[in-house]
């Protein structure tokens, strides 16, 4: 891959609609690649981490590995979780506790908004340009608690919904779930900014 082409961006292929998320992408402008082992990060400029069940999720990470060669990942790369993704990037997780990634500094409580009434669509309004999102939840969690280097873009009845610090995106909805594609153009934003960067410093 050369800079000028288009940026390569994985999608963990384990479990949720990680399709829909390679379809965003597309759409976004960036080429998606299903990652399943820690060697298909290898290449790659950023990674989603979809949706799904968190628990499960966590142990397939634990047992292929993939922990050590994410957090090693995130040191250069763009990373963004929603919903159960969002779950292994926060600093912690309560309701119950988990393991975590740790690389983005919120406290996140699963099943937040209870079993029974576990989906939602709703409208609100955000920081990024164009208007008020649909935002689909499923299932979704709950920030509880934020770092000061966190920026919220969106919120759902005072909670953070949509949220980065640096180059690590969440989201406790599911974009790709929408028509609405500003999310996943953030993300491919912020990947080919990190992608420039090298280019910048030896110019300099």
């Amino acid at each position: 891959m050369t800079q000028g082409g288009l940026p390569r961006i994985g999608v963990l292929a384990i479990q949720g609609d990680y399709a829909a998320h390679a379809d965003a992408l597309v759409q976004a402008g960036a080429e998606p690649v299903e990652v399943r082992t820690p060697a298909d990060l290898a290449g790659l400029d950023g990674l989603i981490l979809p949706g799904g069940e968190s628990t499960t999720m966590l142990k397939f990470l634990e047992r292929h590995g993939f922990f050590a060669a994410l957090d090693e990942f995130a040191r250069t790369k763009p990373m963004f979780g929603t919903c159960a993704g969002a779950i292994l990037l926060a600093r912690e997780v309560r309701n119950p506790p988990q393991r975590s990634l740790g690389l983005l500094d919120v406290v996140v409580e699963r099943n937040a908004y209870g079993r029974q009434i576990d989906s939602a669509i709703l409208t609100a309004s955000t920081k990024l340009d164009g208007g008020p999102m649909e935002m689909v939840f499923i299932r979704a969690p709950r920030i509880v608690e934020t770092g000061g280097g966190v920026e919220v873009l969106a919120e759902r009845d005072g909670s953070p919904a949509l949220m980065h610090q640096g180059n690590i995106l969440a989201a406790t909805f599911h974009p790709e779930l929408s028509a609405d594609r500003r999310v996943h153009k953030l993300f491919v934003k912020f990947v080919n900014r990190a992608r420039s960067a090298p280019a910048e410093r030896s110019s300099k």
